[in-house]
């Protein structure tokens, strides 16, 4: 029996159950994972957070993890080609990832970059391609200046690798204890607070050409409405409410298009973690049966880099 973490309805992850269970036998098209880390995301807790249409319970917890297969459906071959029981390999966009083994559809799976630990390879995708995404709708270009807030979270820190290999300039905002985070990525540091606007301009010394924001702060997108002139060049992850009235871009998984490109995008960031010009920072990892006390991490804002859970 493997185990794994549920949500029997919406609530908050001190709702959720820890029980056992029998992943199904993989057919044609399908693997199964012994999973060796979960990455742990907001996304996982929010989206079983309040009723939504279309979601029914139980729901199984979890979008991403690294680990190996453990079976392989007949004529299978995975996301990134052929594939063997044992091979080491990383799942993203799936369902109920908070487990011990779990069934998946192959075209969801890839070669493990050997360059990271299994903690590390289990949050490499989600934050990927969102900043990946979010690179690509404000059609950042090299030589060009752009702005970033909340430079040093999870999603940050890609948002500065990824621009930095694309020879984009990035001012990203941070506390004053993050900044080093920032300059450790290539980005130009800048602390929030009242006087934002006008410390960004100073930093930039250049037309400020697209403004990312992965904070979701009316600051954040106030400042970003400041100082870039094309709205189509402003994109939240987080400011939903906000994208609506100010006319910006908001993208998200959920959405279709999101999905599509995020999709599209893995094996370019796999290929990136494995040339070593992507990493992942991880602060704390949690044995799985501690996923409750993971998220009241994650939720404080300030885990200071990736949560992983290790079965």
């Amino acid at each position: 029996m493997a185990q794994h973490w549920i949500a029997r309805a919406a609530g908050s992850p001190e709702t959720w159950d820890f029980t056992s269970y029998d992943p199904a036998k993989p057919v044609e098209g399908e693997v199964t994972i012994r999973v060796h880390a979960a990455g742990v995301n907001p996304a996982d807790a929010k989206h079983v957070a309040s009723t939504r249409g279309g979601v029914e319970y139980p729901v199984a917890i979890g979008y991403e993890v690294s680990g190996e297969i453990a079976a392989i459906g007949p004529n299978t071959s995975i996301g990134s080609g052929e594939a063997r029981v044992g091979d080491e390999v990383v799942a993203f966009r799936v369902r109920g990832g908070y487990a011990t083994a779990l069934t998946v559809p192959a075209e969801k799976v890839f070669a493990k970059p050997s360059t990271l630990t299994h903690p590390e390879a289990a949050n490499l995708l989600l934050v990927g391609t969102t900043a990946a995404e979010m690179l690509a709708v404000t059609g950042a270009a090299a030589g060009e200046t752009i702005l970033l807030h909340g430079a040093s979270g999870a999603v940050g820190v890609s948002v500065l690798q990824q621009a930095r290999l694309r020879g984009i300039r990035v001012i990203g905002t941070a506390s004053a204890e993050r900044a080093d985070v920032v300059r450790e990525f290539g980005g130009i540091p800048v602390p929030y607070g009242a006087g934002l606007a006008g410390r960004a301009r100073d930093a930039a010394g250049a037309e400020i050409a697209a403004a990312l924001d992965a904070v979701g702060t009316d600051e954040a997108v106030d400042v970003s409405l400041e100082l870039v002139a094309d709205r189509r060049r402003i994109v939240t992850i987080a400011a939903f409410g906000r994208a609506e009235t100010a006319g910006i871009l908001a993208i998200a998984g959920s959405m279709p298009d999101s999905a599509r490109f995020r999709d599209e995008v893995r094996g370019e960031l796999v290929a990136l973690a494995q040339s070593g010009h992507l990493v992942v920072p991880v602060a704390h990892t949690f044995a799985l049966d501690r996923a409750v006390e993971a998220h009241h991490i994650l939720a404080t804002g300030h885990p200071g880099g990736k949560l992983a859970l290790i079965p």
